[in-house]
């Protein structure tokens, strides 16, 4: 696999996307499961079916661009990035010495932010290790750079955060990953209970700004648009109201651009040893 990237990561980001695009769209239409849950997912939201095709062609080009981005130096990588919208929202906490928790759903290109923001200062975010060793080998050659940090999803990890945030450093976290049983509540996530990590809303509850981002990207493998945005409404109340108010705010970015949405990740499983959900 890591002979494969290295190879790929060689070719022209449009071309990547065009494969991937090709790659996303064919796995949609062969696999009855996959497009049956994608299917499902883009419903729940109360969004039209014509946005599935092109959100799983938009998801085999999340899987091939990772190529080009953890295979290629952090100066080339970060030059796929042509537009921000926002960044000021960073620089301003930067500026005033204070930790940032940002907060990156599945939505775009969500490796290209970090890489991005490396560049910026130190950022540590977390991750969970694959239960393969290729995929394990490909992350740590990919997003380990100079003032990238990784911090696996544990305690150890959820300690570097925090230190992180205490020495006014950015953090970087998935909030609409499924957590592992006993590290989330079962929260409703567009109309429906998912099972909800409460570590971003308690990362929130630190002092430390918030923002939302997302790696837009662009037609034609133009390259990305990175957006930061703070909540639309500030954080407020305990753990679990946090963690319900984080579910509303990725709705609402999800919104901007569903296509770029990754609808087949099973978002509403039930971790093995996790109570039922609500029943209503």
């Amino acid at each position: 696999m890591v002979f494969f990237f290295r190879i790929l990561s060689r070719l022209p980001l449009w071309l990547i996307h065009a494969l991937g695009g090709l790659l996303g769209r064919s796995v949609y239409l062969l696999s009855p499961t996959y497009r049956r849950n994608l299917k499902a997912n883009v419903a729940q939201a109360g969004l039209s079916e014509d946005i599935c095709l092109p959100a799983a062609a938009a998801a085999g080009k999340q899987m091939l661009e990772l190529s080009r981005i953890w295979m290629r130096p952090l100066a080339e990588a970060n030059a796929l990035v042509v537009e921000t919208r926002g960044l000021h929202w960073v620089t301003e906490a930067q500026a005033a010495g204070k930790g940032i928790v940002f907060l990156t759903p599945h939505l775009g290109c969500f490796e290209i932010t970090a890489q991005y923001l490396s560049s910026m200062g130190d950022i540590t975010v977390l991750y969970r290790p694959p239960k393969f060793a290729a995929g394990q080998e490909l992350i740590l050659m990919g997003r380990k750079r100079e003032q990238l940090h990784l911090a696996p999803a544990d305690l150890s990890g959820v300690r570097a955060l925090i230190k992180a945030l205490k020495r006014g450093q950015m953090v970087g976290l998935l909030p609409d990953q499924a957590p592992k049983t006993g590290e989330g509540v079962w929260l409703k996530y567009f109309g429906r209970y998912a099972y909800t990590m409460t570590l971003a809303a308690r990362l929130t509850e630190t002092g430390a700004v918030t923002l939302l981002t997302w790696g837009e990207r662009l037609p034609g493998g133009r390259g990305y648009r990175i957006h930061f945005q703070p909540p639309q409404q500030p954080l407020t109340g305990d753990t679990i109201a946090r963690a319900q108010q984080i579910n509303h705010e990725v709705e609402t970015l999800i919104r901007q651009c569903p296509t770029q949405y990754l609808w087949g990740y099973n978002r509403y499983k039930r971790p093995a040893g996790a109570e039922a959900p609500p029943a209503v």
